[in-house]
């Protein structure tokens, strides 16, 4: 790897940020058509330094505001969806340190992170009752030490990875967090993903067969849980930062279409229009998504400043509060970048269907994105707390 930038703040972080996903747009489509993975792209989001904002200031790292983290990846997914989820969970899983982390495991992995290391992830599984049976386990030797056994599903950035945090249930059946490096003997990255959107981010199968761990290389993912934790909200508002990134990329692309591409609609140049550009109801229509655009990254904004403000004062009532804001920060994204994604070929007309111009990859990667996590549930858990002051749950997917 060549030398890894230490971002040293806020503002270089963005700046650093808008110009890799300047430099990332310009090939996102021809990556998407031949399933290029993006090694050199993820090399060159290692090197810019944008991997290690979060790490605390007493670490080296710039601490970056959460706000300033959802626009990082609402910049690269308006790019390239499958290189801004390709991260999403390397700032979970040192988020997850961050709380839960001896202090000699935070300096040593701190350290890993702003060197350039990135985390993966091998989390869910395929084949159990529901998304929350871990059925991979972390078994406990009489020295201290663990062995890991089990296989994983979606393991999204496994296969560019460092070192793989893997979500695993140990003998009292709590859930812990194995980090585990990417040469670890009995671990096997399986490139099987074959996902209709979201084509390289090689969220495919990771094997694990008695792999060997050292005490030291185990946090207890649990406790995140014994109280009021920002663990999901900050999770969910990556995944809504990535929806809202793909509505902007997807209106941009169509605003770029019909202003150099589209022919006006024949009754359209009857009525004196030249241009599809001028056309009165294609403006009225890129209006209406503009809007829905505008109003994904409002409330993107306003849910990231409320995880800040509870992470400043966290309370059962701020942790609530963060987590609704971003459930409806992620139902508006979700929906914006669906909407935008189609909507891009009822405006810029037949020949936006190609498949050599790609144009399609906005709206199969909204697809596939947005069945990370269901919508309706987040819905229901607004309406709980908007009419009976239920807080929603700490599961950790909200």
């Amino acid at each position: 790897m060549s030398t890894v930038t230490v971002i040293a703040g806020d503002a270089e972080a963005l700046g650093v940020a808008a110009e890799l996903a300047a430099d990332f747009r310009k090939d996102a489509a021809e990556r998407d058509a031949r399933r290029r993975l993006p090694h050199a792209e993820v090399e060159r989001l290692s090197a810019s330094g944008l991997l290690g904002v979060t790490v605390p200031a007493e670490f080296g790292g710039a601490d970056v505001r959460t706000e300033t983290l959802a626009e990082i990846f609402r910049l690269l997914a308006s790019a390239d969806a499958s290189l801004a989820q390709i991260p999403q969970s390397h700032f979970v899983y040192v988020g997850v340190l961050r709380r839960q982390g001896t202090r000699e495991q935070q300096e040593f992995f701190f350290g890993e992170v702003l060197a350039g290391k990135r985390f993966g992830n091998a989390q869910s599984e395929a084949g159990t009752s529901h998304v929350q049976d871990i059925r991979t386990r972390l078994r406990r030797h009489p020295d201290g030490s663990y062995v890991l056994d089990g296989v994983k599903h979606y393991s999204t950035g496994a296969l560019f990875a460092d070192w793989i945090p893997v979500l695993a249930r140990a003998d009292d059946d709590n859930l812990h967090v194995a980090y585990v490096p990417r040469d670890a003997p009995g671990l096997t990255v399986v490139d099987d993903w074959d996902g209709m959107g979201q084509r390289t981010t090689a969220s495919g199968t990771v094997r694990l067969e008695s792999v060997p761990l050292p005490a030291c290389q185990v946090v207890p993912h649990h406790l995140t849980f014994a109280g009021p934790q920002l663990h999901g909200a900050v999770a969910q508002l990556l995944h809504a930062a990535i929806d809202a990134g793909i509505a902007s990329g997807a209106l941009a692309e169509a605003v770029e279409f019909v202003r150099t591409k589209s022919r006006p609609w024949f009754e359209s140049v009857g009525e004196g229009h030249a241009t599809a550009a001028e056309d009165p109801l294609l403006i009225q229509r890129f209006g209406e998504l503009a809007i829905r655009v505008r109003a994904a990254d409002a409330l993107l904004d306003t849910a990231a400043r409320s995880v800040d403000a509870a992470r400043a004062e966290l309370t059962d009532d701020s942790a609530a509060e963060a987590s609704i804001a971003v459930a409806a920060a992620k139902v508006t994204a979700a929906q914006a970048a669906l909407e935008v994604g189609s909507a891009l070929f009822e405006v810029a007309g037949t020949r936006s269907a190609l498949d050599s111009l790609g144009l399609h990859r906005h709206w199969r990667d909204a697809r596939t994105h947005t069945l990370h996590d269901p919508a309706r549930w987040k819905v229901q858990h607004i309406g709980r707390h908007v009419l009976n002051g239920t807080r929603p749950p700490r599961h950790g997917l909200l």
